[in-house]
């Protein structure tokens, strides 16, 4: 039995850290798990940049609220659906991710948990396992699952080669050129077909 199991940011949905960096004006929280292999180093480091400015929860939310999957993000993941089981699995906080996944039809969604104080701010954040989404593949292996995972970043660069076919979505250049070996593609109906090949 197949599973798909796709990243969410930059996949699906914009990033979010980038659109809250437009709408704060804070150009240092641009950076992302694709500039970024280290995920902790880069958590810290936002957190850091949020408390020096006086923001919180509330205000992050408020500019997810605007934002809309990426044009076509919901009729590929229905499709799919069609097809197959389909998991997200984003290193993302499920604070952040909600109101997308409604946006979204609702679909499976495994990810992180943040620590927020009364006041908003958010003080830490808690992963959902250690490696999660290399975890998550393996573990859906170990159940008789065969998997077959899409992603843009380092974070997802590990699902995407444990599985028995991965494939780059809307990468950056630099990733793909460091990974010659992994398909990638732009748009979903190209993603669709390689999936659909796949299973």
């Amino acid at each position: 039995m197949n599973i798909v199991c796709l990243d969410m940011e930059g996949v699906l949905v914009p990033e979010i850290w980038i659109a809250f960096s437009q709408a704060s004006g804070i150009p240092e929280l641009r950076r992302t798990t694709r500039d970024e292999p280290d995920y902790d180093k880069l958590m810290t480091w936002r957190l850091g940049i949020l408390k020096e400015h006086g923001l919180g929860l509330k205000e992050i939310q408020a500019t997810i609220a605007k934002i809309d999957p990426l044009p076509g993000a919901k009729e590929f993941l229905d499709e799919l659906r069609t097809l197959t089981q389909v998991v997200i699995l984003s290193d993302t906080f499920e604070q952040f991710a909600q109101p997308l996944m409604n946006k979204l039809g609702r679909p499976t969604l495994f990810c992180n948990t943040l620590e927020v104080a009364p006041d908003g701010g958010i003080t830490g954040y808690k992963m959902r396992c250690e490696k999660s989404k290399l975890t998550t593949v393996k573990a859906l292996q170990s159940c008789g699952f065969d998997t077959i995972a899409a992603g843009d970043s380092f974070n997802d660069l590990a699902m995407i080669q444990a599985s028995k076919a991965g494939f780059l979505f809307k990468s950056t250049d630099q990733i793909k050129a460091d990974y010659p070996d992994i398909p990638a593609f732009e748009e979903f109906g190209a993603l669709l077909n390689a999936i659909k090949a796949a299973l």
